[in-house]
Formats: C-alpha cells, structure tokens, sequence
C-alpha cells in the first residue's frame, strides 16, 4: 500500500501504521478511531482558547519543516465551531516561519499548558490568513498524556526587546550548552503524499526528559531518545514516511527560541539504544539550518521544574499476587496538595544503576481528602520503576513527586454512574468509588469489575466493604479464569469478560455516565458495545491504560 492510498477510515498513513506493525501495536487503530476526531471537542476548544501561547509546526519556501510558538493577547485563540481554530498571532519577524503560514499551507497545533502538564493536538490546513489572523480547519485532534511534561508556570513581561535574528548552519558554543542543558523541546514533522486525507499533513508534539537527554554529538548533530508513548507514532510514523523534522527549543528564563530543521534517522534496537535508561529508540538530526532568536516571545517560565515536595514511604500493603499499594506522607509532615478522584502522581525514582532518576506517573488509589497518597502498582518484571518500588523501596525511603492532575473526573449530578476496570486498571475506580461513598448522595453506582482470578483481583474487600456501606452502590465481578477456591468462595459474580453490552444491562439507565481503564482491548470493546446499546460518546469516559513499569 503506497502512502498516498491510505486505508479511507483510518486515522493514520501508511508511514504511522508501518511503525505501529513494527512495535506490534496495531490494535491501537480502534482505539484511535474513538479519540482521534475531525473536530475539536468542547473541552478541547475551551482549552486551546484558554492557553497564551501555542506550539505550531509548518514548512518554509523550500518546503522543510520547522517549529515554531505562536503568542498573542489574552483570548488570541478563538474557536467559532468545532471544526474551525482561529488564531491573531504569526511568528515573530526572522522566524524561520515567518510568512510560511499562508493559505492551503499545512499547520500542525500543539496546545500545551505547563503549569497543569495538559496538552491536546491538532492538524490542519489554513484557510485564509488575511489582517495577521490564521483561520485554521482542523483535520485531526486527540489529547495526550501528560507523561514527560516538566511543571512550569509563566508570566508575561512589557517591553523586552528581542535581538537580531541569528542564523547559521552549525551550532555554537553557547547553543550547544543550551541543548545540553534543556530537559524539553518541541518537534515538527509531517508528511502529505497526493491525499487530501485527514492523516497527512503537519504535526507538533512535544518532548522531554531530564536535563542533557538531547546530546549534542557534533555542532551539526543531535541524539535523543523516543520514550514509551500513547503508540500512535505520529511523529515517528512521519520520519519514516518524510525523515525530515524541525527542533524548537526555548529559554525559558528569556523567552529566547533556538530553531533547527535538519534530516532524521532511527536508531530502532542497537546496543546504544539499550545504554540510554528508559529509550526504546535513538532519533539523530543532522542539521541542516538553525535560526537563533533572542527574546523572541514576551512570555517568562520558571526556568526549572521543581518537585511538590519529597515524600515519604510509611507503609506498604500487598494488594493482590502482583499488585502492591504504597502509602506516602509529606517528609516535612505537612499537609499534602488535595487531589480529586481519578487524578495521577508523577514521581521520580532513584534507581541503582541508572545515572538519572526515572520519571513515571501512577493513579491515586485512595480516597480524595486524605492525609496521605496511595498508590497502586502492578510489578512488572522489565519495569525499571515497578521493579524498583516492588523490591527495593522500603518503608522510610524518600521519592520526589510533583503536584497531582489529570481530567478523569467524576461529573457532578445525579446520573447513575458506572465504573468499569479490567486489571490494574481498577486503581482510579477505587478511588472514585470511595469519593461516591462520601458523597452520601442516592445516585446509582455500578463497580465492575474484571480480572483472571481472585489471586490477580486488588481491592475485592476494600470494594465490597465500601458498597455494603451504601444501599446505592452494586457491585460485579467477572473471572475469566476463577480458581477452584473462586468458585467455593463465590469470589466472583460471573465468569468470563466485561464487555459494553453487560455495562448497559447493569446500568439500566440511557442516562449513565461509564468511565473504563484498563488494557486498550478491553476498552476498545466496551466502548464499541456501549456506543452499539445506543450509549453518547459525551458519557463515555476513558482513561488509557498501559503499564509504565
């Protein structure tokens, strides 16, 4: 299949899929065909008008890829309909994108907002770019993980003059220590063959890692790492089909943006990928043209990203056969920033044998409202950090973790509520049931439940304890593979798997709200059944699942 015959319905080109087969994620296309719309949803538009700056990525007159921040006013993004971006903002003058946004020119969009780790995505194409303004039509856009994001807030400042553009074709000295020392930077690629398909077209993503995770192997090289990723393979996807990309990287501390655009090769599973802690392949640019520019934005940043505080380990409870809770307190004793039920922790870890600590990102499990954070995590046997948490963090032991976030929220109201999980996916549903327990309101709660058995199935009394509590809360649990002791013990409630069509059945209600985690197949087909019982996507509710480790 050529590139420029991509399959009609879906959302990726042949170059994506080509990776996606590569890696063996494939299922992953079902999925995507749920978050990945031609049209920006109302949390998204509410979002991307709400930021003070967007990262864009286009291509110059000679047809190479850049990247690029737009800034403007406050309210300088509007979004009139669903299918429309409008943004009062172009480059600053000797961008290397100034005057590259002009009608029918590919635009990639990454709204991203530091202070929260929230990000969403966005390609189009221009319609029309008169009086300084780019009405933009949107092709595609999904939401990200927040995974990688340094935590950072901004200002803005009057009057700062920015420098002369610089160009050149070669790094300097001082961008060379700039590159070394920056833990994020933003990439543009893009592809787009004789299709006028939604999936080809300009895209902006984002990286990061800790400080020196881009190496600068000559003054016209760079090496970084591709970590673990939603399994779209956007920006891979692209290189493989068109190895040419754009690097932005940006001083926070003086709104100085260094440009690069240059061509791209993927190192997939040499022993160099392997001495990189966490990498799954190594991306090296070869640089081509690099556009320095000094104050270029009137936005500052904190110029690092620090951690919420250090926290203590002071308890830990084996919560299943590969499944252990971590309890944490403040070191200073203080009072822990307050979290709502389905938000995450980022943390960092120490792990012997790796010269920078590893950085993941697990659901509190515990009730909202507490005096200490729980996690919930799965050992798996290559996960460095689960590994590391599972046999070497003992009680006592000090983590740095950041300020809770995630938008997997209940809603408020009265609709019936079902919360639906398969495997380590139930730790945000834990949580959630115990904030509906406290509500002490009388709207119906469903917790479902599916694992192999009752040796691999966390929290079976904590959940059953807290739904005796309340006449309002049910419970069912589904065993694919129950023990002889499940049955005699009637551990679960049926025996098989949780699909879209017994989560209508139990909810009884076209107006129930469901919220799924857990592996991408189960919620591939509970989404598919639900939607196939006539349940709106609008109260459908996900929240992506796949190991960390």
């Amino acid at each position: 299949m050529s590139d420029d015959s991509p399959q009609a319905d879906s959302p990726f080109h042949a170059g994506e899929r080509q990776v996606q087969e590569r890696m063996g994620v494939r299922a992953i296309e079902d999925w995507a065909r749920k978050v990945v719309r031609p049209y920006m949803p109302e949390q998204h538009r509410a979002f991307h008008t709400a930021l003070p700056f967007l990262v864009a990525a286009g291509r110059d007159a000679r047809g190479r890829p850049w990247a690029t921040l737009l800034v403007g006013a406050e309210g300088f993004v509007t979004s009139p309909d669903p299918r429309t971006l409008v943004i009062d903002a172009r480059p600053a003058p000797g961008d290397a994108l100034d005057g590259a946004f002009a009608a029918g020119a590919d635009i990639g969009i990454l709204g991203v907002e530091l202070a929260t780790r929230r990000r969403n995505r966005m390609n189009g194409r221009i319609e029309s770019d008169g009086a300084g303004v780019l009405v933009c039509a949107v092709g595609q856009t999904f939401g990200n993980c927040p995974q990688y994001i340094r935590e950072r807030a901004w200002r803005r400042v009057d009057g700062a003059p920015a420098g002369p553009p610089r160009r050149g074709r070669s790094l300097t000295p001082a961008q060379r220590a700039w590159i070394a020392s920056a833990d994020t930077f933003f990439i543009a690629s893009g592809h787009r063959g004789a299709s006028e398909g939604a999936a080809f077209g300009m895209d902006a993503s984002h990286r990061g890692g800790e400080p020196g995770f881009v190496r600068v192997v000559s003054p016209t090289r760079l090496v970084f790492p591709d970590y673990a990723g939603n399994n779209h393979f956007n920006t891979l996807g692209n290189l493989v089909a068109a190895p040419r990309a754009g690097l932005l990287f940006v001083d926070f501390e003086t709104g100085g943006l260094l440009q690069l655009t240059g061509t791209t090769s993927i190192d997939w599973d040499s022993a160099a990928v392997a001495r990189v802690p966490g990498a799954r392949r190594l991306v090296t640019l070869d640089i081509d043209e690099i556009v320095d520019l000094p104050a270029a934005t009137p936005l500052r940043w904190d110029a690092h990203a620090e951690s919420v505080r250090a926290l203590r380990l002071v308890e830990r409870v084996r919560e299943s056969d590969d499944v252990t809770s971590f309890f944490f307190e403040a070191r200073d004793g203080g009072p822990l920033p307050p979290f709502k039920a389905g938000q995450h922790l980022p943390i960092e870890l120490e792990v012997p044998g790796l010269a920078a600590p590893v950085r993941r990102t697990y659901t509190l499990s515990g009730a909202p409202g507490g005096a200490r954070y729980r996690i919930s995590v799965k050992r798996e046997p290559f996960g460095a950090a689960s590994r590391q948490l599972h046999d070497g963090l003992e009680v006592g032991a000090l983590i740095n973790a950041r300020r809770p976030g995630g938008a997997f929220l209940l809603p408020s109201g009265r609709r019936p509520v079902v919360l639906a999980s398969a495997g380590v996916g139930v730790t945000p549903m834990v949580s959630m049931l115990h904030a509906l327990a406290d509500e002490g309101g009388a709207r119906p709660v469903w917790f479902v439940h599916g694992a192999r058995d009752g040796g691999h199935h966390p929290f079976a009394r904590e959940v059953r304890a807290l739904a005796a509590t309340r006449p309002n809360i049910r419970v069912h649990v589904a065993y694919s593979r129950p023990r002889p002791e499940d049955r005699a013990n009637s551990a679960c409630d049926a025996e098989g798997r949780i699909d879209g069509a017994l989560l209508a059945d139990l909810a009884g209600d076209p107006d129930a709200h469901y919220f799924l985690c857990g592996p991408t197949r189960f919620m591939i087909d509970a989404q598919n059944g639900l939607e196939r019982r006539g349940a709106p996507a609008e109260r459908i509710h996900t929240e992506s699942f796949e190991s960390a480790g």
